[in-house]
């Protein structure tokens, strides 16, 4: 059975703290998703798995490779993991990590750990993972900034870093369509309007490479290395 801890203890040393919850843009967060979750697989699932495949594929994992996925949501990455590498995810809402738990504990793996925490306030020590991944969650946090800087610490130095999101189009007529669709697209649990290039460039990242994904070619798969 994977194992499944509320607060991160002291597995990685003394540094590990649990992590504080606050903000009004950070309950909105928690109440959509704690709706979300009994139907997230059905309107999130299918229509976005070739990102999460082609994500995975871009992390190039090796052997013995540590895994931080960045909002584990209800698992659905769970299956794409090679068991020779191990996975630490996380995520702050608490019922969709009960439907990840679920569905790990069925599959039996066992090189899968779930935690609940705050992605803007991780409690891993400097440089603890070989990749770290964020599936959909950029545009799904209040501080997309503080998310990227807290993913570049926890990776080692020539590691990985891959984000699949949705992100404001370059295209005139659809940046307009996205930035009057965002006060609404918040209550289904993301922002429509994010910008990737300041977004990065504030969390010191740099692209290696940016692809289209999924169908329609909405969303962006990034891959970063560390410094």
């Amino acid at each position: 059975m994977p194992i499944f801890i509320r607060h991160y203890d002291d597995q990685f040393g003394s540094d590990a703290r649990a992590t504080a919850r606050s903000g009004d843009g950070d309950a909105l967060v928690d109440r959509v998703y704690a709706h979300l979750s009994p139907i997230y697989d059905l309107v999130f699932g299918p229509v976005l798995q070739s990102g999460r495949i082609a994500a995975v594929a871009r992390l190039a994992l090796e052997p013995g490779h540590h895994v931080l996925e960045v909002g584990a949501g209800t698992g659905l990455n769970a299956a794409l993991y090679p068991t020779s590498c191990r996975v630490t995810a996380i995520d702050r809402s608490a019922p969709m990590l009960e439907k990840a738990r679920a569905r790990i504990g069925r599959r039996g793996y066992r090189h899968i750990r779930l935690f609940e925490m705050d992605a803007a306030s991780l409690t891993f020590p400097d440089d603890s993972f070989d990749r770290v991944y964020a599936p959909y969650l950029v545009s799904v946090v209040t501080d997309p900034v503080a998310v990227l800087r807290e993913m570049a610490r926890v990776c080692r130095p020539g590691g990985r870093i891959v984000i699949v999101n949705h992100f404001r189009s370059a295209n005139p007529i659809l940046s307009r369509l996205e930035r009057a669709a965002s006060p609404l697209t918040v209550h289904l649990g993301f922002k429509a309007d994010l910008d990737l290039s300041p977004v990065l460039a504030r969390a010191g990242l740099k692209p290696l490479s940016i692809e289209k994904v999924n169908y329609p070619r909405l969303w962006s798969l990034v891959t970063c290395l560390k410094n």
